[in-house]
């Protein structure tokens, strides 16, 4: 009875933190096809989870910081959807690059045009963004998630450092480190073009040594062989006058 008792309990307990930890787990997110580094571009993925059993989402809207404006955002076809990009003028132009910019994408919008995200699936809706800011470490975007039953879901709570995460919280994009290359591009081609250089260099000074001794052994061979001419030329005259005498 008492067995019978704690298993109970113990499954009920088990119960109330999937409950907990479920609309936490099934939460819009974002994050970057490789990396986003501060100062360049990158694609970025909203991975968007169906957590309803009666319902599709069949809307999405993304809307972009106010404070971190961006002048690119181009978004991948996706079949299945409509994509609507929405620009906004600045109350403050920004100089980007050396570019005056006065307007930035604020909202960007997926609208299905047949069944969406169906329950017990997820979809991506991926966005190529830039230039991303070089003075913060993150960016927050916030997400507002519709479902075919006309439910409205709000991704718009900002996570705080040191807090437990909020029960709707917003999609954070995590910023690395600015790369010398703003388009993301690595130095290691053409580091590996000065090594592949370096060592043809080495190569053509060796093949012009190799060049260098081999004329030098020609011309050793020719004068040996003028001499060794010479002493049997001296040698058959020598032996002429003596058959003579």
């Amino acid at each position: 009875m008492k067995a019978s008792r704690i298993a109970a309990a113990t499954a009920v307990a088990g119960s109330a933190v999937l409950a907990l930890s479920g609309p936490a787990f099934a939460h819009v997110s974002v994050q970057p096809e490789g990396t986003a580094a501060k100062g360049g571009y990158a694609v970025v993925d909203f991975k968007v989870p169906n957590e309803r059993d009666d319902a599709s989402t069949t809307k999405l809207e993304v809307n972009f910081p106010a404070d971190h404006p961006l002048a690119s955002v181009m978004p991948q076809p996706l079949p299945g959807w409509s994509v609507k990009v929405t620009k906004s003028k600045l109350d403050k132009p920004l100089t980007m690059h050396g570019e005056k910019i006065d307007e930035a994408v604020t909202k960007v919008t997926w609208t299905a045009d047949g069944k969406g995200v169906e329950p017990g699936y997820f979809q991506k809706f991926p966005l190529s963004v830039g230039a991303l800011p070089e003075d913060t470490d993150q960016l927050v975007f916030k997400a507002v998630q519709t479902y075919s039953d006309k439910e409205v879901v709000r991704w718009i709570e900002v996570p705080q450092e040191g807090q437990a995460e909020p029960e709707n919280p917003a999609p954070v994009l995590e910023l690395s480190a600015a790369t010398d290359d703003h388009h993301g591009t690595s130095a290691a081609a053409d580091e590996t073009d000065d090594k592949t250089d370096g060592k043809t260099g080495q190569t053509a000074a060796a093949d012009e040594d190799s060049k260098g001794g081999s004329d030098t052994t020609a011309r050793v061979l020719g004068v040996v062989g003028i001499v060794v001419g010479a002493a049997g030329v001296a040698y058959g005259v020598l032996a002429g006058r003596r058959r003579t005498a």
